[in-house]
């Protein structure tokens, strides 16, 4: 088990893995076409608006040059970690939201190049400090987690699919790493009990030092070795949600870069990671695709920020 209790002074180095991908989403006003999505892109978008970040993935050659030049764009994102294999297909996927915008359906879902073997960790990036490993299969996630021997800090994503057909592998990882961000109902799931703060401190019995379990429109709550914490999501008004696509995957970003650019990894910065992490997400839901994170300036965020704190009190 790697530490999670040091407090360096300087920012840490911040790697995340997942998918890169070529998204359709259909909301009930709007439609997006093959927009760029997967969560290491979102997790990217986000996290680069607060802290230099590593990205590791894998696209193939019919990824489109633009979603490429959109990548390339975003501030303080190093891509030497990005894959591209020759005649290998690029991940896709396809949902349907409902009506209330809480709900969706998977329409269409293509692995791809994702089926294959996993990317390589570059390696120039093997001396990262803070890992976050997108949600992918649970072994594929301890074969990325291994080739980071300098870790300090690594934090996993998960889905259902795992803990049904992966369960095993899931327990396992768990074992490795110091934090897992999922949903309640995953973390019900995982663990037979519906409470979320009990259902994390059963997660915590695996190994990790702390479990962020999403609600979402009811916020967010941190079970950590040390204590609990919650943060309310953030107060949006209806016409505010365009698309919640990446939303948990920005979260995640906006948590994750906190950490690195502090350089610490105690209880009370998760507590404030939380709060950025919730906001980087309210951003994302405005707009499809990484243009809401990607087109708020510096100012905005910081405004929006100081909005949150206000209303939590954080």
């Amino acid at each position: 088990m790697t530490s999670s209790s040091t407090a360096p002074t300087q920012s840490s180095s911040l790697l995340v893995t997942g998918t890169i991908g070529i998204d359709t989403v259909e909301t009930p006003t709007a439609r997006a076409e093959r927009v760029l999505g997967g969560s290491a892109a979102y997790f990217a978008a986000a996290a680069s608006r607060l802290a230099p970040v590593r990205l590791v993935g894998v696209v193939g050659d019919d990824f489109p040059a633009q979603h490429r030049a959109l990548l390339e764009g975003l501030n303080s994102v190093d891509l030497r970690g990005l894959e591209t294999r020759a005649g290998g297909k690029t991940f896709a996927w396809g949902g349907k939201y409902l009506l209330n915008m809480n709900e969706r359906e998977t329409l269409f879902t293509e692995l791809g190049v994702v089926a294959e073997a996993p990317p390589k960790v570059p390696a120039a990036f093997a001396d990262s400090s803070l890992v976050f490993l997108g949600n992918t299969h649970p072994a594929v996630q301890t074969q990325l987690l291994e080739q980071i021997p300098q870790r300090k800090l690594a934090v996993a994503d998960t889905m259902d699919l795992w803990i049904n057909v992966a369960h095993d592998e899931l327990v396992h990882l768990l074992s490795k790493v110091d934090g897992i961000v999922l949903n309640d109902s995953e973390a019900a799931h995982l663990t037979g009990v519906r409470n979320a703060v009990s259902a994390g401190r059963r997660i915590l019995g695996y190994g990790p030092k702390f479990a962020v379990v999403k609600k979402g429109e009811h916020g967010a709550v941190l079970i950590h070795r040390d204590g609990v914490a919650v943060v309310p999501a953030f107060p949006a008004e209806e016409d505010m949600v365009v698309d919640p696509t990446g939303a948990g995957d920005t979260f995640a970003g906006g948590f994750m870069a906190h950490l690195a650019r502090t350089g610490r990894t105690d209880f009370e910065t998760l507590q404030t990671a939380l709060s950025w992490g919730t906001v980087m997400a309210s951003f994302t839901i405005g707009a499809f695709s990484l243009d809401g994170v990607k087109r708020a300036s510096a100012a905005d965020l910081e405004a929006r920020y100081k909005t949150f704190a206000r209303h939590a009190r954080v």
